[in-house]
């Protein structure tokens, strides 16, 4: 077995030595430059430890690891422009380097690039790898259309909210899973116990972002705090507010939310001051451990030896405890 650690620098060089030849390079350099920003690549890094899980040839499925890292870095392109984030991983985003079209077209060619990648798949399992690629991507547009939507509603429920970031995050995760222990030939039920434990990881980790783009080290984020306050995001941290807040707290969020007209920074410390009288930092930290054990259950009901999960058990804990 391979630790996380040894199948990231896997990975990582494969992906480095990647060469996209073709022209323009205007649209390959915002390409080569996303990728070359590195990142934990948790969704590769977790298709082959699934397929670890079953097999030690991990380099043989080297491509549809990298098709889930282009896919996740496509998303990104967009993801930042529609949020119109500055920064990534510490550096630029693409659309502030280049240019917003830029950052759209060239996040399409990933997309074409991604598929390419995933076709690599052994022929015994390339229809159900694809249908399952397939099916992720179209979920992850759906969730991103949710979010969008979410922005100008303020009656989102709990429920409403955790469908979109299992829509829009937790699928990816849980996609890259089952692909890997599909193609490691792993039973139905195992591939489904993975699926599972993804999902959840996914929501998890998701809440987990919201509560660091409120209470995080911008250095250790990676980017600046306080973007989902400034989009009236609906993230969990939010609808829980909204549903917490007595009348005159539910006026000052009523405010900041409806507000044309404001300093970032105060409105910022505004809110965040507003769930730190609701203790929403505590109500989002146990609904992220409720996701953590769920995920623990699916994958101890995975029919593997338990000493075969303790790596994935370890990374998923290490990920669970970011800094914040």
């Amino acid at each position: 077995m391979f630790t996380a650690s040894q199948l990231l620098d896997k990975i990582n060089n494969h992906i480095s030595e990647i060469q996209f030849t073709r022209t323009p390079k205007g649209l390959y350099e915002p390409i080569e430059y996303i990728l070359s920003l590195g990142g934990k690549r948790i969704r590769p890094v977790l298709m082959l430890m699934a397929y670890n899980l079953y097999r030690e040839d991990v380099a043989s499925i080297y491509d549809p690891a990298t098709a889930i890292e282009v896919y996740h870095n496509h998303t990104l392109l967009h993801d930042d422009l529609m949020d119109r984030s500055d920064m990534r991983r510490g550096k630029p985003t693409v659309h502030k380097v280049w240019n917003d079209n830029t950052a759209v077209l060239s996040g399409d060619a990933m997309l074409i690039l991604a598929f390419q990648y995933m076709t690599a798949c052994p022929s015994e399992h390339l229809k159900e790898v694809m249908e399952l690629f397939s099916l992720t991507t179209l979920e992850i547009c759906e969730g991103q259309q949710l979010d969008m939507e979410f922005e100008s509603r303020c009656d989102v429920t709990e429920d409403e909210y955790i469908e979109m970031i299992r829509l829009k995050t937790a699928v990816l995760l849980a996609g890259s899973l089952k692909i890997g222990a599909i193609l490691a030939g792993a039973t139905a039920e195992d591939a489904d116990n993975l699926y599972n434990f993804g999902m959840q990881i996914g929501v998890a980790f998701q809440l987990q972002d919201d509560l660091l783009d409120v209470y995080g080290d911008p250095e250790v984020f990676g980017k600046k705090i306080g973007g989902d306050i400034l989009c009236n995001k609906k993230t969990y941290m939010l609808i829980k507010a909204l549903h917490r807040a007595d009348e005159k707290q539910r006026e000052e969020l009523d405010r900041w939310l409806n507000a044309d007209t404001y300093q970032p920074a105060e409105k910022i410390t505004a809110v965040t001051e507003l769930y730190n009288q609701l203790n929403i930092r505590i109500v989002c930290e146990n609904k992220m451990r409720e996701y953590y054990t769920l995920a623990m259950e699916s994958l101890s009901a995975v029919a593997v030896a338990e000493d075969r999960k303790k790596e994935l058990k370890n990374l998923v804990k290490l990920l669970m405890y970011r800094e914040m």
